[in-house]
């Protein structure tokens, strides 16, 4: 017998007021542990073999149906269990049920099981998106064994659970949701996968810090974690992989929010970036890094003077505040350019956050486009990170970000000093001061 808290998951032999790991008061409950629930049909245990003897896994992977995912994920390997978080309402379970569609038309039966949702519920939102496969099974449960159960009738090839926080894998282990009713729920329903050969996709809620709800466990557990994140007000999604034993974490899914469900978006590169032609003063076009994928995202300033009623204003969306007032700071010391009487306001076109150095040029040219009235041309790029001392510094993947700004018909590009395509396709203007960036951009 133990006891363990409910907040932090510290366990100890005998129960405590106060947890010496969180300091948390009144936290403590007695912990059992459940009896193994797994039908026969489902736990079928093996000896051990040498390595030589194990048989290998099937060279091809399970494909969800959308090629964006599939480059996320690495494609689906049987036993696999992924771990699905993001925001509430930020479309998890619109994007499980597409997944859950297309595996059941390519591959057999897939059961989705919803501890949230009625079946009416979920067949509703299956008939707006047009999605109604007869391999696909409803379970409305909350209750582990009910699932197991069904696992066992139905043998699916896929499994959906919605969500992880519902199950209750213990009547006597505590309330649903808490700690060890999501660490023995996630536990089992990871056994079942490996031994059946079930692709297993378990939703988690997050936490206020933007972390997976439950004990850290549970993504030891998993094979794969991938966040959907993106804002409620727009409907570009992104999904974001941040463990994978399968492929890499590197890649990223750009999809967007219809009255269909998620589509994947057929060019991102270009997404973020105007249509229209015309130059405008206080916008800079920045080639960013999302994963591997190379996004052109449009940077937009507004300088004014400021009212004389109060400090200036700094108001950034989609842009890290400290960072553009060390660059503001930058500006004034290096351009000797006064920015202290000025209200600025800048903002990335598309709701994406950008955060790597690399758009500090793109940032600081804006801010001078908009002071001095000035449109940068709309066939001009600007990538570099601007140095304290006004210096530009190499960005990561400089090369690659060329090439793709390159085939996407752009002819011109304001760099640091680093290495180039063998065969740059664009003109490229090396700088290596923020002042030699402007004076090229002819904003000085």
């Amino acid at each position: 017998m133990s006891f363990r808290c409910q907040v932090c998951g510290y366990r100890s032999p005998k129960w405590l007021g106060r947890c010496p790991q969180c300091g948390e008061y009144g936290t403590f409950e007695e912990e059992r542990e459940a009896p193994s629930q797994v039908p026969p049909e489902l736990s079928r245990e093996e000896p051990p073999k040498p390595l030589p003897e194990v048989p290998a896994p099937p060279p091809e992977r399970l494909s969800t149906g959308m090629p964006e995912v599939d480059r996320v994920l690495g494609g689906l390997v049987p036993g696999a269990v992924v771990l699905f978080g993001g925001e509430p309402g930020i479309g998890k379970s619109t994007l499980l049920l597409q997944l859950a569609a297309n595996i059941a038309d390519q591959y057999g039966k897939v059961l989705y099981v919803s501890g949230e949702e009625a079946p009416s519920q979920v067949k509703l939102r299956a008939q707006r998106l047009g999605r109604e496969s007869p391999n696909l099974y409803l379970l409305s449960t909350q209750d582990l064994l009910s699932i197991l159960n069904a696992m066992a009738r139905v043998a699916p090839v896929a499994l959906v659970v919605d969500s992880l926080q519902t199950v209750l894998a213990n009547p006597e282990g505590g309330e649903v949701g808490s700690l060890a009713q999501v660490r023995e729920s996630a536990a089992q329903l990871s056994r079942v996968a490996k031994t059946a050969g079930i692709v297993t996709f378990l939703v988690s809620h997050i936490t206020k810090e933007g972390g997976f709800a439950g004990p850290k466990t549970v993504e030891h557990l998993v094979d794969v974690a991938v966040y959907l994140e993106g804002i409620r007000e727009g409907d570009l999604r992104i999904l974001r992989c941040v463990k994978n034993r399968y492929g890499s974490t590197a890649e990223v899914a750009v999809l967007e929010m219809t009255g269909k469900g998620l589509v994947e978006v057929p060019n991102p590169s270009l997404f973020f970036v105007s249509k229209e032609a015309l130059p405008r003063p206080g916008t800079a076009i920045v080639p960013v890094l999302e994963g591997t994928r190379t996004l052109l995202v449009e940077v937009q300033a507004l300088v004014t003077p400021a009212g004389g009623y109060g400090p200036p204003q700094r108001r950034m969306a989609g842009l890290d505040l400290n960072r553009t007032l060390v660059l503001l700071a930058v500006i004034e010391k290096h351009l000797g350019i006064h920015t202290r009487a000025l209200d600025v306001y800048l903002a990335v076109a598309g709701g994406l956050e950008v955060t790597e150095p690399a758009a500090d040029l793109g940032v600081c040219a804006a801010i001078l486009s908009s002071l001095r009235d000035r449109p940068i041309p709309m066939d001009t790029v600007v990538l570099g990170e601007v140095g304290l001392a006004g210096d530009l510094r190499p960005v990561r993947k400089g090369p690659e970000r060329l090439q793709e700004v390159a085939k996407l018909g752009f002819r011109r590009a304001i760099v640091p000093h680093q290495p180039l395509p063998k065969k740059p396709e664009l003109e490229v203007v090396r700088a290596k001061t923020l002042r030699e960036g402007m004076e090229a951009l002819e904003l000085l």
